[in-house]
């Protein structure tokens, strides 16, 4: 399983969000790839960048930031936000982006989706985003009835092969990883999984490992990095032993 430090990019900066709330929002860094460099010094090995103003316009907005990282940073990189076409897909893709990851259009759009695994294949990663267990779309900002299941279930019969999970109610709170949500998502997918959401320690990074779902790779910290209660080193050799 790699740590992937994430990379939130709203207005121009490093960013996180509490529970996906635009109105809560802390600025860590005022030049993302300060950010990125970071937590590519400390042993990163990948990261996990969102356009946040693009996944609230509907396109990108910050592929000039996500080309700034990837061209002077010799990780892969896994990047969203706003990529609802094919030409905001080949965009991210040009920009460096070694994975595209697709949100709303991805449940809204089937034609395009279909055409998006033709084209990219295992390039292509959809964000299922979790609020009490029902997909939510639009950067968070609307909630659906759809269960998470049902959701990885038809993305699956398309050919969708990686995706990323994430809790919203516990995103940017600290408060731990759903790691009833992530089992039950992890259970339907056939391929690979990355979760995201509340992680604040090396317990919670071992509860996560703990769980023995040989398809969750990967794990997405964001805040707890930002504020020292986990440095990425450390975590990432965590994860390693636990294989």
């Amino acid at each position: 399983m790699i740590l992937l430090p994430a990379i939130d990019i709203l207005d121009g900066k490093a960013v996180r969000l509490a529970r996906g709330d635009f109105a809560e929002k802390t600025v860590y860094d005022a030049d993302p790839l300060d950010a990125a460099s970071r937590w590519v010094d400390a042993g990163a090995r990948g990261l996990h960048v969102v356009d946040l103003d693009g996944a609230r316009a509907g396109e990108p907005v910050n592929l000039d930031h996500l080309e700034r990282i990837t061209s002077r940073l010799s990780v892969p990189v896994q990047a969203g936000g706003g990529l609802r076409s094919g030409a905001a897909v080949q965009a991210a893709l040009r920009a460096g982006a070694t994975r595209v990851i697709l949100g709303t259009a991805a449940f809204r759009d089937v034609e395009f989706l279909d055409e998006v695994i033709a084209e990219h294949g295992d390039r292509v990663v959809v964000s299922v985003d979790a609020r009490n267990g029902r997909l939510a779309t639009s950067g968070w900002t609307e909630q659906t009835d759809i269960p998470v299941a049902t959701v990885i279930q038809r993305l699956s019969d398309r050919g969708v092969r990686r995706f990323v999970y994430s809790s919203i109610e516990r995103d940017g709170m600290l408060a731990g990883p759903d790691l009833e949500g992530v089992s039950e998502a992890a259970g339907e997918v056939h391929g690979t999984l990355v979760y995201s959401g509340g992680v604040a320690s090396l317990a919670d990074l071992e509860a996560l490992a703990e769980l023995r779902q040989v398809n969750l790779t990967g794990v997405i910290v964001g805040k707890a990095l930002y504020e020292g209660r986990l440095e990425v080193r450390e975590a990432q050799a965590l994860l390693d032993r636990r294989r």
